[in-house]
Order: structure tokens, then C-alpha cells, then sequence
């Protein structure tokens, strides 16, 4: 039977690493844009490089997400109130796939995702405006003799809108916009928020200065295109869809609860995982994966295991030789180890 490790821990170079596999879908980052059923289809969410690993490479031929009655109420709840949609949950219960999920039903296009970091400000989301590489550009063309060029006599050329500004930009349908992990931000964050959210408009004011003499801009999006800006200031014209995933690590401002709808993901039950599994790998591996799975239901209450730790375990037993039940169920405990188990 054919050795399935690559790497064998006996020190002598080998050519091993040509016979690896190709990757799991989820972490297929050659593919992104393409065809993945052979329709000849162009889904608006294959322009997302993400849309494809999260949702699944068969989505259009399983319904992955089997959402339960309480978050397609909480969805439209959002839609109908253009509110943010705040979604608590364990590691791994798909708040961040469902965003993903809304956009692929709606055909939204590709979701704009700002992920929240402690150092994380209100301004990152919203634009960037580069004064050190336009005044560099300028001195560059004065060194070489040149007056300054409209690229770098524009201001627009330096001015960049982050996700959440292009998400206000005006457009006839929402856009998606996941604001991922904001429970990990400092304690500013979630207030500075309030504002944009309520308000669904911001100011540049290194465009508003200009607003004289250059009523319109035109600078970059999230998405590398150029949009005019007319009198330094973006106001939406239809409120995006938002999500706010946070982990439960931390209370939010009741300012910013009271303007959310609020949704807690349970873990995903029998129906979701193996829907999440013929997606992603087809309906053999959920077949010949039962046990796995089926660990998966048996956890122990309180335990928390995420999906994903499922879905690598599924793939990787798939390589590795059916008949060697040690290795099996070795690769297994290493991968779906509780995340709050005391290492």
C-alpha cells in the first residue's frame, strides 16, 4: 500500500512533495474566480476570493449553510430594518460563513471584510489617505526636473476608502460588509462606530478642503476601483447588509446593542454538518466520515470543537490508508482536539 506521508522524519532530501495532493477546497487559493461545477455560470460571489473556500466548492449543488429558522428571521430582520446584524457564537459556528451565505443567495457580489485587530480604529474601515507617498511623489519629479504630474498633483491618487467606506458609497443594491472579530478591538472602537452606522456617512476632510476647487475626486475603493467623491463626503444611498461576528469575549456599549439585531449561532447540528461536508468534500466523504462526524454530535456538552477542525480531519483520513485504523484515529484526536482543553 502506498506510503501517504510526504514528509517521513528520516533527514535525506527526496522528491517526496510531488506526489502532494491538491489542497482542500477551503484552502484552495489557485482557483479563485473559476468554474467550479462546469456551469459556465458567473456567480457574482466567484469574484470573492473567499467565497468559494467558505461556502464551498458544490454550493451551488448543496445548500451548505442549512440556516435554522431564528437566523434567517435575524437576516431579514436586518435586511427590512437596514441594521447591523450582530452575530455571538463559538469558534467555528459560521458567523463569518453567513455573511458569505447572504451575499451568494442575493447576489451581492463580493464581500467587503474588515478584520478587527486590537489596534484597530474607526479610520482603518473608513478611508487612508497617503500624505507620505504624495509628497514623495512630488519631490521625486522635482529632483528629476519635471513639474509635478497630475497623478501626483491629484489628491484623489492618494485617498483610499477601506471597507466599511466603500460599503456607504451610493449604489442601487447593499453591499455585504463583515466586520469580523470586533469583540477583539479596544474599547473605542464600538462607539466610534455609532456614528457611520447610524448615520451611513463620513467625511474626508482632506477632500472637504479641496471641495472649492475640486468638487469631485475620484480615489480608490476596497475593491481597487475608482469612484468620485463629490464635496468630501461619502453618504450611502442603501444601507449595506453588516455583519458584526465577535467571539463573546467582551460586553458591547447598550448604544451600539440597541442598534444591532442581535443573533447567537448555536453550534451546527447533524442536518448543517453533513450539508457542510457534501459541499465542501461530496457526499462520499460524509458518507465514509460517519464516525467522524457522528465524534463530532458526541462531544461532550460544553466542549468546543469547530467545524472546520471536523472538515481537516475528513479530508486528511481521506489520504491517509483506510486500513491503518491507528493512524486514522491518531490524525483524528490530533485534529479535533477541543479548543478548550488545557494543552
Amino acid at each position: 500500500m502506498t506510503d501517504w506521508r510526504i514528509y517521513r522524519g528520516a533527514g535525506l532530501p527526496h522528491d517526496g512533495v510531488q506526489r502532494l495532493p491538491g489542497p482542500p477546497p477551503w484552502r484552495d487559493f489557485a482557483s479563485v474566480g473559476q468554474d467550479t461545477d462546469g456551469s459556465g455560470s458567473t456567480d457574482p460571489a466567484a469574484t470573492d476570493p473567499s467565497a468559494a473556500r467558505r461556502l464551498g466548492v458544490q454550493r451551488r449543488l448543496v445548500e451548505n449553510h442549512h440556516p435554522r429558522p431564528a437566523e434567517v428571521d435575524a437576516v431579514n430582520a436586518a435586511l427590512y430594518l437596514r441594521r447591523p446584524l450582530l452575530v455571538t457564537g463559538n469558534p467555528g459556528t459560521g458567523k463569518s460563513t453567513l455573511a458569505q451565505a447572504v451575499a451568494h443567495e442575493l447576489g451581492l457580489g463580493r464581500v467587503l471584510r474588515w478584520p478587527i485587530v486590537s489596534r484597530s480604529v474607526l479610520q482603518d474601515g473608513l478611508y487612508r489617505y497617503d500624505a507620505i507617498g504624495r509628497l514623495q511623489d512630488v519631490q521625486l519629479e522635482r529632483a528629476q526636473g519635471a513639474g509635478p504630474s497630475a497623478a501626483a498633483s491629484s489628491i484623489g491618487s492618494y485617498v483610499r476608502l477601506g471597507p466599511l467606506g466603500t460599503a456607504l458609497l451610493p449604489s442601487e443594491q447593499p453591499r455585504v460588509l463583515l466586520v469580523d472579530e470586533l469583540d477583539k478591538s479596544d474599547l473605542d472602537l464600538p462607539n466610534d462606530l455609532l456614528n457611520a452606522l447610524e448615520e451611513g456617512e463620513f467625511a474626508i476632510p482632506e477632500l472637504e478642503r479641496i471641495a472649492d476647487r475640486e468638487p469631485v475626486v475620484d480615489v480608490l475603493t476596497d475593491d481597487g476601483r475608482k469612484v468620485p467623491v463629490r464635496g468630501g463626503r461619502v453618504r450611502c444611498t442603501t444601507f449595506p447588509f453588516i455583519v458584526l461576528t465577535s467571539n463573546g469575549e467582551r460586553d458591547f456599549p447598550a448604544a451600539l446593542l440597541r442598534r444591532c439585531i442581535q443573533l447567537e449561532l448555536e453550534p451546527p447540528g447533524e442536518e448543517q454538518l453533513t450539508a457542510m461536508v457534501e459541499a465542501h468534500l461530496g457526499s462520499e466523504a460524509a458518507t465514509e466520515g460517519r464516525d467522524l462526524i457522528e465524534r463530532f454530535l458526541g462531544r461532550e456538552p460544553g466542549e468546543i470543537i469547530a467545524a472546520d477542525q471536523l472538515l481537516n480531519a475528513l479530508y486528511l483520513t481521506q489520504h491517509a490508508p483506510r486500513a491503518e485504523r491507528v493512524t486514522r484515529e491518531r490524525i483524528a484526536e490530533m485534529l479535533m482536539r477541543p479548543l478548550d482543553r488545557p494543552r
